[in-house]
């Protein structure tokens, strides 16, 4: 075949026209449109339907502002309330701080120690109590004893030493059931000393002495005692020597002589001469001198001065034996007592442990009594009295407690002092009634209601609103009485009692008033 007729025809070639979508087509892509983005056209189908409702709603709905201006005004009425039986009772309200009064802190004396002041035992917890005779805190092994007081210590007491301290330390024993001598006497006596032994052995420690040397110092007065009364009784013995009388032998002695001078005497009168006789006078003369010489008493004046020297030193070594004596009795170191008032004491704080050197305050105490410290007006404190009840609002329900004090508060730091009057505030006291110790755990350092009831009324009585209550022409109290069965009011002038609350006690005064009756107290 020739070329022309043998080529064979190729396929028609795409032209802009076969691109072109048919009919058919664009449903496709309506379709294709609405399956990509099918979660936005239901929000916005839902958006639609909300808008077309709540504009249908909105014309239904009227809100109760917008009722209440389109309804008619109510017609005036009178505002009534009925009488009321009750029991009326004014109460004090104030807050008050459940806390431990009187806390001082506490400091030992430890000038006369020779060494470190250390602690080493008897260190007490928190919350212990301390009464008369307890034992404080042990510093360098020996105890600090507790005792009441408010004199402060001052100097160690022994035997022969007086004053107000001393007083107080024998009282501080007396209340211990130690019996220290005269409770008036101010003078630390060898009953007081045995009254410290006493105390110690009554805390189980040893009573301070002055050990082995004052021993000794004892032991040497006891020998000086005993060489002084040596010396006495030699003196003496001299002395009544000296002033021994005349033997026998001496008298019959000396009155022969006297009477052989007599006996010459008569012969030479007799016989002599006159010289003779004058010489024999002479000689009797002579005899008498001697006799009377020699039978008078001795001159002892030696032996008497001997006598007031021996007992003067005898004296004095006596002397010395009791201060040796006194000084080896127990005494009092100024270190081994604490005196607190207002015994017993709780301890609040500790300061201090075993082993711990002293350089200030030990501990810190109160007292061991819970109290409620409240302030009150004075228009307040006015209606109250010691010794009358009150109510505390506990955490576990209301505790019944009783006013033990009530005295003008005391000025800010920096202030003048001033009167109640000035001040307007009384600090009021309050002591709860037994509380367990699960209660004082609860409300110590809280803050608590204290309600304290002034005055009520004898059981229920009618009461009404003080709105119910208005003054006659007289200033007489009226209420104003609705019969409640559409009839005027009533105006029942009535005498009133205690308010409180709210309400007041009433009395009819023309009339009668009883339990239900509206009154007035507003229209």
């Amino acid at each position: 075949m020739s070329p022309r007729f043998g080529r064979q025809r190729s396929a028609p070639e795409e032209t802009p026209e076969s691109t072109t979508p048919k009919p058919h087509s664009r449903s496709q892509g309506w379709r294709r449109l609405f399956a990509g983005n099918r979660v936005i056209w239901v929000m916005a189908t839902v958006a639609i339907v909300a808008l077309v409702a709540g504009l249908g709603l909105g014309q239904l709905i009227v809100s109760p502002g917008q009722a209440a201006a389109d309804a008619n005004a109510p017609a005036a009425g009178l505002i009534t309330v009925p009488i009321e039986n009750r029991t009326l009772a004014n109460d004090v309200t104030m807050r008050g701080d459940a806390t431990y009064a009187d806390s001082v802190d506490v400091s030992i004396e430890t000038g006369e120690l020779a060494g470190a002041p250390i602690v080493t035992g008897q260190v007490p917890e928190v919350a212990a109590i301390f009464d008369t005779a307890s034992v404080a805190l042990e510093v360098t092994g020996r105890p600090v004893i507790v005792l009441p007081g408010d004199l402060p210590v001052y100097r160690t007491l022994r035997v022969g030493v007086s004053g107000p301290d001393v007083l107080q330390f024998k009282q501080g024993l007396s209340a211990a059931g130690i019996d220290a001598g005269a409770l008036d006497s101010d003078v630390f006596d060898a009953q007081t000393a045995s009254a410290v032994t006493a105390l110690y052995a009554k805390v189980g420690y040893p009573a301070p002495t002055g050990g082995t040397e004052i021993e000794g110092a004892v032991s040497g007065a006891e020998a000086g005692v005993t060489s002084a009364q040596a010396s006495v009784d030699s003196a003496t013995n001299a002395l009544a020597t000296a002033q021994g009388a005349a033997s026998n032998v001496d008298v019959v002695e000396q009155g022969n002589l006297v009477r052989s001078a007599e006996r010459a005497l008569v012969a030479a009168q007799t016989d002599g001469t006159p010289n003779d006789i004058a010489d024999a006078a002479d000689a009797v003369t002579l005899a008498v001198a001697r006799r009377v010489q020699a039978l008078a008493p001795r001159d002892t004046s030696t032996e008497k001065a001997a006598v007031t020297a021996a007992k003067a030193e005898l004296t004095r070594a006596g002397e010395t034996l009791s201060d040796a004596r006194d000084g080896a009795l127990a005494y009092l170191p100024a270190g081994e007592v604490l005196y607190l008032p207002g015994l017993p004491r709780r301890v609040d704080e500790i300061s201090v442990k075993r082993g711990s050197s002293i350089t200030g305050p030990v501990m810190r105490v109160s007292g061991a009594t819970l109290v409620i410290s409240g302030s009150a007006t004075a228009s307040d404190a006015a209606l109250l009295t010691v010794g009358a009840p009150a109510i505390l609002a506990m955490p576990d329900g209301d505790q019944p407690a009783t006013i033990t004090s009530i005295l003008p508060a005391e000025p800010a730091s920096g202030t003048a002092p001033s009167s109640a009057a000035t001040s307007g505030r009384f600090t009021v006291l309050f002591a709860p009634d037994a509380l367990t110790d699960e209660q004082i755990q609860a409300v110590q350092g809280s803050n608590v209601r204290v309600r304290i009831p002034v005055s009520s009324t004898e059981g229920e009585v009618l009461a009404v609103p003080l709105a119910a209550l208005t003054a006659g022409p007289g200033g007489e109290s009226r209420v104003e009485l609705d019969p409640g069965d559409g009839s005027e009011t009533v105006l029942v002038e009535v005498t009133t009692g205690l308010a409180a609350e709210g309400f007041v006690e009433i009395t009819a005064v023309d009339g009668s008033l009883t339990v239900g009756d509206l009154v007035v107290v507003g229209r």
